[in-house]
């Protein structure tokens, strides 16, 4: 190790200043994930069936616009419709994941983000996680990366990345508002 890099802590790669890297395209790129695709496009991609976890990137780091109404399926009747107020309070500013989440059990990645898309068109598709990225008003441009995770549960490296975005800024990425994704919950 060089005397001006220093070690980020728990496994985290780390900035010449010591702090965990930023999460970005080109490491996640670097760390197996693949796709990088809007998700209008992903019925035309070879997403693969088995268990992954997988990233939604907003590629501008400028403030959002936010919708007053989500134009997202209402799962089990329920609105998935926050105030404004809410989204600013979760907002992450200089972050481009915006969400983090796991394919897991019997559905694997192409059928979870099939079903995370199919949300967002409005329809119900069973995938209420992650509801937030739909009042963007970007949220056409969003990018979606994913990775297959054979060496650890999906769980758990859903887990693992969330805690590295906290570490790096302080909150869990936008989106991720499921107390059970956080950080030491049980995969």
């Amino acid at each position: 190790m060089t005397p001006d890099l220093q070690h980020a802590g728990d496994g985290l790669p780390a900035t010449p200043a010591g702090r965990p890297a930023p999460l970005t395209r080109a490491m996640l790129a670097e760390r197996g994930f693949v796709g990088f695709v809007p998700f209008a496009d992903l019925p035309r991609n070879a997403v693969p069936e088995g268990k992954g976890i997988y990233v939604v990137l907003r590629p501008l780091t400028a403030p959002p616009l936010f919708l007053t109404r989500s134009p997202a399926g209402h799962p089990k009747g329920h609105d998935p419709t926050v105030t404004t107020a809410i989204l600013n309070s979760a907002w992450v500013p200089g972050a481009t994941v915006v969400y983090v989440g796991k394919a897991a059990g019997r559905r694997g990645l192409r059928n979870r983000l099939n079903a995370y898309r199919r949300q967002g068109q409005g329809r119900n598709a069973g995938h209420s996680g992650g509801a937030y990225i739909w009042q963007l008003s970007d949220s056409d441009t969003l990018l979606v990366a994913w990775r297959t995770v054979t060496d650890l549960p999906a769980g758990r490296a859903e887990a693992e990345l969330i805690a590295e975005f906290t570490a790096l800024h302080g909150a869990l990425p936008f989106a991720n508002r499921n107390r059970g994704s956080l950080p030491g919950r049980r995969p």
